[in-house]
């Protein structure tokens, strides 16, 4: 047991130890770029944070809040219908055939039309916001999940049907445990473009938000502030992933960790 936890220990700290050598890497690109271009076109590491706090102490915790719950309530929603969708057209050849190329129309529609569209449809507001995340986001985790279950092991279905499981069971204890493998990555993909069409879509439609916020940095050539909002959606991205989405995924996938572990 306390060998286990030992090698846990050591895994966790490799992991993060990599992930701590990236961010160090693309810190010193930046620095560099921002030695090579004047810190007016690209502020460096330091000026970022410095810009960063004074936004803080203007209230720009008000702006975080505002585009988080924007964000994710679209995210939330998409997940939800599109994957209950998505495996519902998987199992289903009719309504699979009936919804794909729906989904290919929604993926190729750009996320600044859907902003224009929202904007007509429900104003300018945190709605057209929500809305535009959930339409940009709903196909990609529909697209994950028609996958995983499009892929299934044929021989568990034929398994369920020689002893006769029942369609709940063969669902949770079959079905499911395979696609959650392909819906966490969409989900993970989705999670990105929900932040970043977000904050796009308050850029055009709302007067608060991260977006907000880059707007008026836009307006006042203020590079540095910029990048201090560029920089607090990516630190908030990786905190919703690795503070959400990871730990369901290690909670939903048991077998994917204790495979890891045993190579």
């Amino acid at each position: 047991m306390k060998r286990s936890l030992m090698t846990r220990g050591v895994e966790t700290l490799l992991g993060w130890g990599g992930s701590l050598t990236g961010v160090l890497l693309f810190v010193a690109l930046w620095e560099w770029g921002s030695l090579v271009y004047g810190s007016f076109l690209l502020p460096g590491p330091r000026d970022a944070l410095a810009a960063l706090g004074r936004l803080w102490q203007e209230g720009a915790a008000a702006a975080v809040w505002a585009t988080a719950w924007r964000a994710m309530l679209g995210f939330v929603l998409a997940a939800l219908v599109g994957t209950a969708l998505g495996i519902l057209a998987g199992l289903s050849r009719t309504l699979g055939r009936a919804l794909e190329p729906v989904s290919t129309v929604l993926l190729g529609i750009p996320p600044i039309a859907w902003i224009v569209l929202a904007i007509l449809w429900f104003g300018s507001g945190s709605l057209a916001t929500v809305y535009t995340v959930m339409a940009t986001s709903l196909p990609v985790s529909f697209a994950g999940a028609q996958m995983g279950a499009l892929t299934r092991d044929r021989r568990l279905q034929e398994m369920a049907d020689v002893f006769a499981v029942p369609p709940l069971m063969r669902l949770l204890d079959f079905h499911l445990p395979h696609i959650a493998s392909y819906v966490f990555p969409a989900l993970i993909t989705a999670l990105g473009v929900a932040w970043k069409v977000a904050v796009m879509a308050e850029l055009f439609a709302t007067e608060d938000g991260i977006g907000a916020g880059l707007a008026m940095a836009r307006v006042n050539l203020d590079t540095a502030a910029a990048m201090a909002w560029i920089v607090l959606v990516v630190a908030l991205l990786l905190a919703t992933e690795h503070g959400l989405l990871r730990p369901l995924q290690r909670r939903m996938e048991p077998w994917r960790q204790a495979g890891q572990r045993g190579k």
